[in-house]
């Protein structure tokens, strides 16, 4: 059976959410100041709602670890509610800013109208993930083990962007290297989850492991389309051009 708690899980989650803001902040902030800094046109009103969502959502998910730190749980589940809505508006914020960025970059130089599918995935993936840990609130085991593999799937936007460019300069943009690229960084993190298990129970905890395979299936899967030139056509017409 798989122990619940371990005397080290406090200090493990939190680690994990501070390097989840590690790499989102490290990925994102260099690319905000950059655009302010050369006065380019301002971000469509979209990304702000995003942004302000993406880092609802981070922030509760860092207060929900440090209240359990602090055995309050009863203001933990009362937050749960909160973490519902914020999951909610991001399945449909997400798509909604993927589009609208996709449509006013195509035809510039920042035009990756196939990442279109990347995007979709990676809402549908962070959808199932923390639908299925909201579902399992009462196993605090799987609970938490799924809401962290859900963030740090749609984490891969912010490492990708610090990450990506120099793994494919050196290895190229074939299948491998890009899958490298976008999402090693959170998948070497979700694999570290499976490891610190490991360590602390001798054994893996169910939901985690039924999570795994869905993530890399996923995963290939996108990357797959992602560099499919059939799915270029596909997303043009898509996206309404």
């Amino acid at each position: 059976m798989f122990r619940p708690n371990h005397p080290w899980d406090h200090n493990f989650f939190l680690v994990w959410v501070l390097l989840i803001w590690a790499g989102v902040l490290r990925g994102f902030v260099p690319e905000v100041i950059q655009h302010v800094v050369e006065h380019k046109t301002p971000f469509p009103p979209i990304i702000h709602v995003h942004g302000v969502v993406f880092v609802g959502w981070l922030a509760l998910l860092t207060a929900q670890v440090l209240l359990i730190r602090a055995r309050r749980l009863q203001t933990h589940k009362r937050l749960g509610l909160l973490g519902a809505v914020l999951a909610a508006m991001m399945v449909v914020v997400g798509p909604m800013t993927a589009v609208v960025m996709d449509r006013l970059e195509f035809g510039t130089p920042d035009d990756n109208t196939p990442f279109l599918f990347v995007q979709m995935t990676d809402i549908a993936a962070f959808a199932m993930l923390a639908g299925a840990g909201l579902a399992l609130r009462a196993n605090a085991a799987a609970h938490k083990r799924l809401i962290l593999l859900a963030t740090l799937y749609i984490s891969d936007a912010g490492f990708s962007r610090f990450l990506q460019g120099p793994i494919t300069e050196w290895l190229g943009s074939s299948y491998w290297p890009y899958f490298a690229g976008l999402y090693l960084a959170g998948d070497l993190l979700m694999l570290g989850i499976g490891v610190y298990d490991l360590i602390t129970r001798r054994r893996l905890e169910p939901a985690y492991v039924v999570a795994m395979f869905g993530i890399l299936a996923i995963e290939m899967v996108s990357v797959h389309f992602r560099l499919d030139p059939a799915w270029k056509l596909t997303a043009t017409h898509l996206l309404g051009h």
